[in-house]
This record gives structure tokens, C-alpha cells and sequence, in this order.
């Protein structure tokens, strides 16, 4: 039995589990959608106010992000990215695809966010600062008007390392969590699952972070952190499956990337309409993105998620409405595959719930389409990423393909010619020399 039903029953009322269980790649577009974007905001329980009160306290801690980590000096501690367009590699995977790729095309480099190189560092370095506010303010060490820089101080780490901070981890958060704890002063843990790189396991034990290891998967490790956590007051849990706090801090880029484009004299609006793809795991990064992203832009902006074809548990949990009921391992499903850092194999219930009927749709990319991709970056852009990341380059082909779809939303031939296309890179930057270069050229071997 699956959450009380039969395996059969399950796919009987959704066929679309058969083809998932089969793990080839495939695109599903979500027919329950809200008609507008402000019905689908009202879903999630969070407003624009919440954004704003994210973004401000950000701003409040950039002046010890700047003292701390002095390769954010350029940005007067903001963490953000640079945004490129990438049109040969368009072009490339077009000619590969044997189809002309529409309207232009984007990439965000969050592969390049400053201090943990991945997506992670929005909402993960996010909920640390946010607790150590708490603390802080709790401790008289400042007032909302200080100058936050006076953090990095001796008496600031002393109390601080009176605590904890835990979080269980693919990889990516874990370094952003781990790095930012330790920096303040916590004490700072990581339990991390079996199919997390060594790489960040020893990145993250060179800045003195305690990294707990499994043989199992991620959700393993979330539980046994969790579990650490409810046995000592001392202990923060960052929870990635339900962490609210975690989402805004991903939400806030959504203003950003506004003021880019804006910059970048790239229009979105109802005749220039913006598709964004973003790489899923457990769903608190893309699903955190996407709410600030539909805050931003409204109906202008379409959001699709994509997952391995070895886990597509996000996939699974707003297809069926049953969210973190079902796992992808219940049906057969091995969730082993390159992109560790999409390798959770049941989704967050929060974020399926509440972000539902945001979400567009959904595609999956298997493992040697991965590592074509990453090659194809590398050699049409000179973009280094993970093959997690790489997942969102095929966007615009599904969207492309599924001629349903773009009517169903209003979307024309002339407006979809007008549409621009963001892939969110959302890690890649910090992979050691020799394994990014293992990864092209399995790609290469593959192309």
C-alpha cells in the first residue's frame, strides 16, 4: 500500500506514474494553474510585505557580509548574480534538437552567488542571518539601526557559539548553511546524504563544520537532523522541506532579477512574456524563486520546474495533489543520478501546496542529457555548471513542443516570438577543476 492506496490504483486515476516509473524523459503541463497570478499568490500564505521584510533584512547584514567575506566588496555585501544572455548556446542546442530555439535566451549564474556558489546561498545564508538577528537582538550585541559589521567581533562569536545550527543536505545547502554558521561563530552541523560529493563534505570540514554522514538518502538525513534538534533547545534546525524562511530568502531575487533585466532593456509584460525554468529538488529554492518571481511580474512570467528522470518527486507530488504523501522510491522510481543536488526523492509538502497552481509545468532530463548540456555550455559560452543546472537549458524546447500548452495561456506565435527565456544555473562555480572537467567531457563523449 501507498499512502493507503494500491501501487495499481495510484496509477489507474494517473496514468502519467507509468511513464514516470519508467524514468524516461517526458513533460507535463499543469492544467490547474490559477487563472491569474494574484489567485495563485493568495495560495501560498505569504505577501509581497514578507518579500520586502526579507530583502530589508539582507540589506541590514551586508555590511558584515562585506566585512566577512571581502569578495562580496564589489557588491557592498549584497549576494546576488550576474545575469548573460547565451545565445550560441541556443543556437547549439537548437541545431542539436533539430528545432529553431524561440525568442532569446538567458541564463542567471547563480553558479556564481558569492560564498557558496549555488542557489543555496539566497535561502540558506538567509535563514542563518535571520536566526543570528534573533540571537542578537536577544543578546543586546545590536539594535535594528546598528551597523551589522560589529557581528564580526569576539564577543559576537562567543555567543553565538553557544548554539547550534544543523540541516540535512544533498550538497549545495549544506555548504551555504555550514559556511555561514561558522562564520558568524555557531557551531554548525551537516548531515548529509550518501550521494552527496566528497568535495563539499571536505569544503564544508575545512571551514570546522561537523559533517554527518549516511548511506541513505536525503530525506535520512533531514530526519536525523531533525531528530538532533528536537532533543536540545540549543540546536536551529533549517528545515528545506517546510522552512518559510528559507523560501522568502529565494523569493527575494525575484525583485532583483527585475532591476537587471530593466538594466539589460529586456521587456516583460503581457506581450513579452518571460518563461524561467528552475532546476527542483525538495522545492524550496525553485518554489521560493517562482513566489517572487509571480510577485514581480504577475502573468507576464511562466515558471517551470525540471527534476532528473531518476526523481521527479515534485513532479509526482502536484500531479497526483498528494505532495509529501508519496515518494518517488514507492514506485519504483531509484532516485540515483548525477544532479545530487535535485536528489530528494519526496517533495515538500509546503511547497507543493502552496506553490501548485504558480508552477506551469514540469519536465525531466536523464543523466546523459545532463552531461550533453554541460558540455554544450562550456563550449558555446564558457559556462561552467553542474549537471543539476543543466537541466534547465531544455526549456524552451518542451515549451516549444507543447502547442496545447501556449494556447491554453494565451500565448501566440508572435507573442512567444517576443518571449524571452531565463535558465537558472543554479550551481557550478566551486566544482573543483578535475571533476567539472570529468563532466564535459563525459558530455563531449556523449555528443
Amino acid at each position: 500500500m501507498i499512502a493507503g492506496r494500491t501501487r495499481a490504483a495510484w496509477i489507474d486515476d494517473f496514468p502519467l506514474i507509468s511513464e514516470l516509473a519508467a524514468m524516461r524523459e517526458l513533460s507535463w503541463f499543469n492544467p490547474e494553474i490559477a487563472g491569474t497570478a494574484e489567485e495563485g499568490i493568495a495560495d501560498v500564505g505569504l505577501t509581497e510585505a514578507d518579500i520586502r521584510d526579507a530583502s530589508a533584512r539582507l540589506k541590514r547584514f551586508a555590511p558584515y557580509i562585506r566585512s566577512v567575506f571581502p569578495e562580496t566588496s564589489v557588491s557592498a555585501g549584497i549576494i546576488e548574480s550576474p545575469i548573460a544572455a547565451v545565445p550560441n548556446l541556443a543556437s547549439v542546442i537548437g541545431e542539436r534538437k533539430g528545432v529553431q530555439m524561440p525568442g532569446s535566451m538567458w541564463a542567471k549564474l547563480d553558479s556564481h552567488l558569492p560564498i557558496s556558489g549555488s542557489i543555496k546561498a539566497r535561502g540558506g545564508i538567509y535563514e542563518v542571518l535571520k536566526h543570528a538577528e534573533e540571537i542578537a537582538l536577544k543578546h543586546e550585541l545590536i539594535t535594528l539601526d546598528s551597523d551589522y559589521s560589529v557581528l564580526d567581533s569576539d564577543e559576537a562569536r562567543e555567543v553565538f557559539g553557544r548554539y547550534r545550527v544543523a540541516v540535512g543536505s544533498t550538497g549545495n545547502l549544506g555548504l551555504s548553511i555550514g559556511i555561514m554558521s561558522a562564520k558568524l561563530g555557531f557551531k554548525a552541523s551537516v548531515h548529509m546524504s550518501a550521494d552527496a560529493r566528497q568535495w563539499k563534505k571536505d569544503r564544508l570540514r575545512s571551514h570546522g563544520v561537523e559533517v554527518v554522514e549516511y548511506e541513505s538518502d536525503y530525506s535520512i538525513a533531514v530526519a536525523a537532523g531533525r531528530k538532533q534538534a528536537e532533543s536540545d533547545e540549543t540546536i536551529y534546525f533549517v528545515d528545506d522541506e517546510n522552512s518559510k524562511s528559507l523560501f522568502l530568502g529565494y523569493a527575494v531575487s525575484g525583485h532583483r532579477l527585475a532591476g537587471q533585466l530593466q538594466s539589460m532593456e529586456v521587456q516583460v509584460d503581457a506581450d513579452h512574456p518571460l518563461f524561467v525554468y528552475l532546476p527542483c529538488g525538495v522545492g524550496g529554492g525553485p518554489g521560493g524563486v517562482a513566489f517572487g518571481l509571480k510577485v514581480e511580474f504577475g502573468d507576464a512570467v511562466r515558471c517551470i520546474f525540471t527534476e532528473p528522470t531518476h526523481c521527479p518527486s515534485m513532479l509526482l507530488g502536484v500531479h497526483t495533489g498528494a505532495h509529501e504523501a508519496l515518494a518517488v522510491q514507492d514506485f519504483g522510481i531509484d532516485n540515483v543520478t548525477a544532479a545530487d543536488g535535485l536528489a530528494c526523492g519526496r517533495p515538500s509538502g509546503f511547497v507543493g501546496q502552496a506553490m501548485g497552481r504558480l508552477i506551469d509545468g514540469f519536465y525531466t532530463v536523464d543523466d546523459d542529457e545532463m552531461y550533453r548540456l554541460v558540455a554544450e555550455a562550456d563550449g558555446a559560452e564558457g559556462l561552467k555548471m553542474e549537471p543539476s543546472s543543466a537541466t534547465s537549458l531544455l526549456g524552451p524546447v518542451h515549451v516549444m513542443a507543447n502547442a496545447e500548452y501556449r494556447e491554453r495561456i494565451g500565448i501566440n506565435d508572435e507573442t512567444f516570438a517576443n518571449a524571452t527565456h531565463l535558465s537558472w544555473i543554479t550551481g557550478g562555480n566551486m566544482v573543483p577543476e578535475d571533476e567539472m572537467a570529468s563532466y564535459i567531457v563525459k558530455g563531449n563523449s556523449l555528443l
